[in-house]
């Protein structure tokens, strides 16, 4: 197929109020929308979230990287070719767009069958009363899963607090973004063990670490920031320094190298703050699967984080029915920008 044009557009989204982790604080999200418009009329889109908190790529080397890829009249098959060396968020932008246009092209649509995922709430690191307040908002929205930020302050307080404020049934799962060492991780899971703890997510740096770790806690361990690729998740799969891997795509390159990873190891699919592009990739691609072992029942995904927004770009996108996250019915991703937002947004 041929490229009529390719446009990339840095944007940045507020969100309601900081978003507070063990690695800092955003006032907002800088994303990079990437428009890939065939000759025949049909508009691909991709997003990419490079990670600011986490030292990656810089918002401007990904649009560096995306606008080389704008020349005209360029097949499919070459950008494809060319993605390849991208870095992680640039990669998934384009691998998302493309499978965007490609899968509109064909016509491959799940019209009959909503594609759909169940999601946690995402809870802000903060006072203990804080954070418990903001969680009841989320279970009055009907979650039933609930992820606390860790590492940023009172980290058992914030639990029991949390734990005390929603249904007893209700899951918890903490993320403490790689914030301890070994034996604070130890100290502060042994604290909240009582507090019926579904999974931790990257409590320490390494897999090293998690692996003695893991020999520690009862609590099933989920790697993040240090597991990008299927080599580092059969890594992570051999020493045992987990038992799940949460998956951003920006983080990995997107929904082929995300699905590699899952064939090695249990993945859930998790939000890098995305907009409403990376959400629809992450939730078509959680829709065709569920991890259970070592759990009961399947896991939530961590995608409804565009309630932590305070704004959107688009006019059709995903929407949360309770802790259900169903993208628009049609052909590829389904998502329709609204220009005038887009515009308002533009960095």
């Amino acid at each position: 197929m041929r490229l009529a044009s390719v446009e990339v557009i840095p944007y940045a989204l507020p969100f309601r109020r900081p978003y507070v982790t063990a690695r800092g604080s955003l006032d907002q999200r800088e994303m990079v929308l990437l428009r890939l418009r065939s000759q025949e009329g049909l508009v691909g889109l991709g997003e990419a979230v490079p990670l600011s908190l986490r030292g990656g790529t810089s918002i401007t080397e990904v649009v560096r990287e995306l606008e080389a890829l704008a020349e005209p009249a360029l097949e499919t098959d070459a950008i494809a070719a060319r993605a390849a060396g991208l870095s992680a968020p640039a990669k998934c932008a384009v691998t998302t767009a493309l499978d965007d246009l490609l899968h509109q092209a064909a016509d491959r649509s799940s019209t009959e069958v909503p594609r759909c995922a169940r999601c946690n709430a995402t809870l802000v690191a903060g006072e203990p009363a804080a954070v418990a307040a903001d969680a009841e908002r989320w279970a009055a929205a009907g979650f039933r899963t609930f992820k606390l930020k860790l590492g940023a302050g009172d980290d058992v307080g914030q639990v029991r607090a949390v734990r005390q404020a929603i249904d007893p049934m209700a899951r918890i799962r903490v993320d403490a973004n790689a914030a301890w060492s070994v034996e604070e991780a130890r100290r502060i899971l042994e604290a909240i063990e009582p507090f019926d703890i579904e999974l931790v997510e990257q409590p320490v740096a390494s897999l090293e670490e998690m692996a003695e770790l893991a020999g520690l806690t009862p609590i099933p361990i989920a790697a993040d920031e240090s597991v990008t690729s299927p080599a580092e998740a059969k890594r992570a799969r051999d020493l045992g320094a987990c038992s799940v891997v949460g998956v951003k795509l920006s983080k990995v390159g997107g929904v082929a190298a995300a699905a590699a990873i899952a064939e090695v190891m249990p993945t859930y699919l998790s939000s890098a703050l995305d907009g409403p592009v990376g959400i629809a990739a992450a939730v078509e691609l959680a829709s065709r699967s569920e991890v259970h072992r070592p759990f009961d029942e399947p896991l939530a995904h961590g995608l409804a984080t565009q309630r932590l927004f305070a704004s959107t770009i688009a006019s059709v996108e995903c929407q949360l029915f309770d802790d259900i996250m169903q993208m628009p019915r049609g052909p590829g991703l389904g998502i329709e920008i609204d220009e005038d937002a887009l515009q308002s947004h533009r960095l």
